[in-house]
């Protein structure tokens, strides 16, 4: 077995492609099939709670889908904590309301912007999901549009779909036997946007992230902030399978995901080939109880309901082989096994230890008729959980015998991945009959796109003389509405403003000071008192950080009550005179490179009150007077 290099792939050799599912919840007043407010609360303020056991129903086919038959594998109790907002709809005691129109209307602009064709008529479905997170055992999920694309550096990429759908649960706890959930964001409106495989290499998958999400937030309708955007990654290469990575977060880890996603599957060939070369095979689960009762291991003795163990035949040094970086095949058994509740499973790839001695581990191998080129797999807990645990490691190393398994898996802080589910099917799908449907025939007309933010970010760059990189800062930044509110009521420097939105609010926030108390109004009356000369915009940083402790003084109160109000140019030129009297020697020891040393000084003498400008312009023509 060749040891492949996860930096070192050729994607277009292997035939990688790739997809996404972007899921963005929207901004809107209230959710998509109720009035309820769609903002997050803190636990604490939860009323009451209540209790739901889920169980996965058929479709009209009569077909049950595999994702929840794996899901209903473990017998769990779904606590979720309401609020005095919380309605019967999101209890599920009450049939939803119609579709949202604010919610359907930001869709539509979207899959403009995407340049979709749209449905002619919105149809609500109800997609079976059974893990908890919808207190109905369903998702309420509508598509709105399809055959749309964009252009990237690697050419087109297609988007196949566009979805309206209702936001889960929010997990907040998970306890022995439950799970608890917060029903605040259960409901808020969510689009779904999903992509054609027509990705082809890691750094293409995070441009096409970045490109969908600069197109959302162009909407000015989506809610910022982290969980507020996921993504999903499909990821297959040829020979391989098609894997979902669910819930990544953070754009920077996209290109870490579909890397480490593309070596697993090399990987998992390459242990396919092996296998197949060695001829192995999955073998039968025997009790060995018996081996363990006097063991020192305190993990085995602490679930010592009964020990069974599994051989793989001709599977030696498998179970230990790295798949990725921290996971090795035996991590793969070790995720079934945990699906059917056990801690974990231990293997003699990785024996004798964890308390387990090298007498046990020969012993084992006895009672199961293990020979040199076997692993054997044990798992210690209660005799039905050990079963069926068993049962999830032989049906991984089956499918280790076949390749790589088509499945869902959940992204861990690394950008490494762990098995979830198996991937759903058509059978978890069925019409909504509590909702009518809702005709868009000639609406998309009436849709007003806005102006994209790439086209913005090179607009603001010419029309206020910013770099590309704080045009780029600003239109992307929260404070966006803020800074168009600024510079349409003053004159004012536009990299000022915004070096004061971004740098300057972070650098405020380091140090603890309320930021988040600051109105529209605070910095409107500060650039103001700058465009006029009554202030120096050196003395911005300390007016903000009074101000976030007294939002309701005006700027200008501010700015006196802490002695920044602006000195003319007379006064500021008789402090520079002083300075440079007071320093002459400096001056003419050093030439004009006295400039810099002397302008801090003059600085802080006027603490704010003068602009900057004005003092470098007058201190060069004193110091060419002086020498």
């Amino acid at each position: 077995m060749t040891d492949s290099n996860k930096y070192d792939l050729d994607y277009k050799r292997l035939g990688l492609m790739a997809g996404l599912e972007i899921h963005q919840q929207l901004d809107t007043s209230c959710k998509l099939f109720c009035n309820c407010p769609t903002m997050l609360r803190d636990t604490r303020e939860s009323t009451y709670e209540f209790f739901r056991y889920l169980r996965p129903t058929r479709s009209e086919m009569g077909e049950t889908d595999q994702a929840a038959l794996d899901e209903a594998k473990v017998i769990r109790k779904f606590i979720y904590k309401a609020y005095p907002s919380t309605c019967l709809v999101e209890n599920d005691e009450e049939p939803p309301r119609e579709l949202n129109d604010e919610a359907i209307n930001i869709t539509l602009t979207t899959a403009k912007l995407l340049n979709m064709q749209p449905v002619d008529e919105i149809h609500i479905m109800r997609k079976l999901v059974i893990d908890g997170s919808n207190t109905s055992g369903f998702q309420r999920t509508s598509l709105v549009a399809t055959g749309g694309h964009f252009e990237t550096s690697h050419g087109r990429v297609g988007v196949d779909v566009l979805c309206l759908e209702e936001e889960a649960c929010q997990r907040v706890e998970e306890q022995e036997g439950a799970v608890i959930f917060s029903l605040d964001r259960l409901g808020i409106p969510l689009v779904e946007i999903g992509t054609a495989p027509d990705i082809i290499s890691p750094a293409h998958a995070r441009e096409t992230a970045e490109h969908i999400g600069m197109i959302l937030r162009s909407t000015g309708c989506v809610k910022r902030g982290i969980g507020t955007i996921r993504q999903d990654v499909n990821i297959s290469i040829a020979d391989g399978a098609r894997v979902e990575v669910k819930g990544v977060q953070e754009l920077d880890l996209i290109e870490t995901i579909v890397e480490q996603e593309a070596f697993r599957q090399v990987r998992l060939l390459e242990i396919r080939d092996e296998l197949r070369g060695r001829g192995a095979s999955v073998g039968a689960v025997t009790d060995v109880t018996h081996v363990f009762k006097g063991t020192k291991s305190a993990v085995v003795k602490k679930k010592m309901g009964c020990v069974l163990a599994l051989r793989l035949c001709g599977f030696a040094g498998m179970a230990g082989a790295e798949i990725q970086p921290d996971r090795r095949l035996g991590s793969e058994f070790s995720d079934r096994a945990k699906k059917a509740g056990v801690g974990g499973i231990f293997h003699t790839d990785e024996l004798p230890g964890y308390g387990i001695t090298e007498t046990e581990v020969k012993t084992l191998r006895t009672s199961v008729g293990a020979e040199a080129g076997d692993c054997v797999v044990i798992v210690a807990d209660a005799h039905d959980r050990a079963v069926n645990a068993l049962q999830e490691v032989m049906l991984r190393a089956e499918q280790a015998l076949t390749g790589v398994p088509e499945e869902t898996r959940k992204m861990l802080p690394a950008g490494t991945t762990t098995f979830l589910r198996p991937l759903p099917g058509a059978a978890r799908m069925y019409p909504e009959t509590d909702v009518p449907p809702v005709s868009i025939n000639g609406r998309i007309d009436k849709i007003t796109t806005p102006e994209l933010l790439s086209e913005r970010k090179d607009r603001y760059a010419m029309e206020y003389s910013l770099s590309n990189d704080l045009a780029r800062q600003i239109v992307y930044s929260r404070s966006l509405a803020l800074f168009d509110a600024i510079m349409d009521s003053v004159r004012v420097d536009g990299s000022l403003v915004v070096r004061t939105l971004t740098a300057t609010l972070t650098e405020l926030k380091k140090e603890d000071i309320p930021i988040e108390q600051l109105q529209n109004n605070n910095f409107l009356e500060l650039f103001s008192l700058i465009a006029d000369g009554k202030i120096a915009k050196e003395g911005v940083i300390d007016i903000l950080r009074l101000l976030a402790e007294h939002p309701d003084r005006s700027a200008e109160d501010a700015a006196a009550s802490i002695g920044l109000a602006c000195v003319d140019e007379k006064q500021t030129e008789n402090v520079v005179i002083k300075v440079v009297a007071e320093r002459r020697e400096l001056v003419r020891e050093r030439g004009m490179g006295a400039l810099g040393p002397l302008m801090g000084v003059v600085m802080q003498e006027l603490r704010g009150k003068a602009d900057g400008k004005l003092i470098s312009k007058i201190l060069t023509e004193k110091i060419k007077e002086l020498l």
